[in-house]
């Protein structure tokens, strides 16, 4: 790669034990982005798996840094954003697959809409399906429509409409994390992510303080990629549901009304102290404390040994 161009676009992917998905992910970069003005970084949030070993290998043209815990998502991705050179920044999860070279498509896009601070593509199954990949304003009213959204996408005979309302370019509140295309510059003028939440609405939170900005978000379903979708989390189940509690109350104390503040407590009280009563699962009383203790997640949470 010559890197005397200027850096048009920053790759930045965070990897956590993914080499099982990050070679496809390298590797599908390779094929379709052919240009000399990008850069790919990698944050490796202290894998065990051999994955920094095989970049290092295979891949010695990637800039690659080497956390030594796992510091989550957010805190990865702003160490990688602190050593881009890019105009865009590109974050990619590790189990994303390109099939194309969207990247031309979504720097014209950002140049032809100076609103817009975030570009979300339109995402994949591996069949080639549609998957859901934005999300209204996060809110009680919010939740209870993307709820609905995702329990529509699991009717078959709904999923022709729900393929029809993302057949365009839409302003959206919030697009997802597994591939989000966003401005370097008003990602370093907002500070980045929220390192306060370790994995879930990290993404949510970046862009509400976007749109606080007055910046748009637009989803666009002309470019795609494929999406594996929960790779990461798969292995960590319990604890991941933990974690997304912890960063979901600390969002409604970020961005949310009191009254909103109270009403997710509560029902999140009456839900699992009756699965606790039923079923005497640890994770349930584990979120209930959750719920009297922790005003926010201001630790490290280690997966490390999971």
């Amino acid at each position: 790669m010559n890197q005397e161009s200027p850096i048009s676009v920053s790759i930045i992917i965070v990897n956590y034990n993914g080499i099982n998905v990050l070679p496809d992910c390298l590797n599908s970069i390779e094929t379709f982005v052919n240009t000399s003005n990008y850069e790919i970084i990698v944050v490796d949030n202290g894998s065990n798996d051999g994955s920094p070993e095989l970049i290092l290998e295979k891949y010695p043209y990637i800039h690659l840094i080497k956390q030594p815990e796992n510091r989550g998502f957010g805190a990865g991705n702003n160490a990688g954003a602190k050593v881009a050179s890019g105009e865009f920044l590109f974050l990619l999860n590790t189990d994303t697959i390109l099939i194309s070279n969207i990247l031309p498509y979504l720097i014209d896009l950002m140049y032809a809409n100076p609103q817009v601070a975030i570009i979300g593509p339109k995402l994949l199954n591996l069949d080639g399906s549609l998957q859901i990949s934005v999300s209204p304003a996060l809110g009680i009213k919010g939740e209870y429509q993307a709820r609905r959204l995702h329990q529509a996408y699991q009717n078959a005979s709904k999923l022709n409409f729900i393929a029809q309302k993302f057949q365009e370019i839409q302003e959206v509140d919030i697009v997802v994390g597994a591939a989000f295309f966003i401005r370097s510059s008003l990602f370093h003028a907002l500070g980045g992510f929220d390192e306060n939440f370790f994995m879930y609405f990290e993404e949510s939170d970046l862009c509400q303080r976007i749109q606080n900005q007055g910046y748009k978000i637009i989803y666009t379903p002309h470019v795609s990629l494929i999406h594996l979708k929960g790779y990461s989390i798969q292995k960590t189940a319990s604890l991941m549901a933990l974690e997304y509690r912890r960063s979901q109350l600390y969002y409604y104390q970020k961005h949310r009304p009191l009254w909103e503040q109270l009403v997710l407590r509560l029902y999140l009280f009456y839900k699992f102290f009756g699965e606790f009563i039923t079923t005497a699962n640890p994770n349930c009383l584990k979120i209930i404390i959750l719920l009297f203790t922790v005003k926010k997640p201001a630790f490290t949470v280690s997966l490390s040994s999971q």
